[in-house]
């Protein structure tokens, strides 16, 4: 059993080109006995952003503070706390957050296992 506070868990910046203001604390995965799914907390400052890319897996999101938007399906579309996103396999994708957001956008992100980091790696 594994049971962890987001607020207990250090975000640490995400190292990958076309990223602004971007961290990532990997919340469960393989390393915790997780034998399908990680699940990864993100956060991107005021008027940040994740890179622009694709990957070949799906990936859920929740987002749990703030307001932005998302890039998916060659269009932007905005997004606030409580929303919920389904990103298909190979959809190119974006999150940003509002820049008057003081806290800026924070999202939980579902993977599979396998792709603990994905592409969005955060620094060491």
């Amino acid at each position: 059993m594994l049971i962890r506070n987001i607020q207990d868990v250090p975000l640490k910046p995400v190292q990958m080109e076309g990223v602004r203001g971007a961290s990532m604390a990997l919340m469960i995965g393989r390393e915790h006995g997780a034998p399908h799914f990680s699940l990864r907390h993100f956060r991107v400052e005021p008027g940040g952003h994740t890179p622009r890319h694709s990957h070949d897996y799906e990936h859920e999101v929740f987002v749990v503070a703030g307001q932005g938007t998302v890039l998916l399906e060659g269009s932007t579309h905005p997004i606030k706390a409580g929303d919920t996103i389904l990103v298909p396999a190979n959809e190119e994708h974006q999150f940003t957050s509002d820049p008057d957001q003081p806290d800026g956008l924070r999202f939980l992100c579902l993977v599979p296992v396998s792709r603990n980091c994905g592409e969005v790696t955060p620094g060491s």
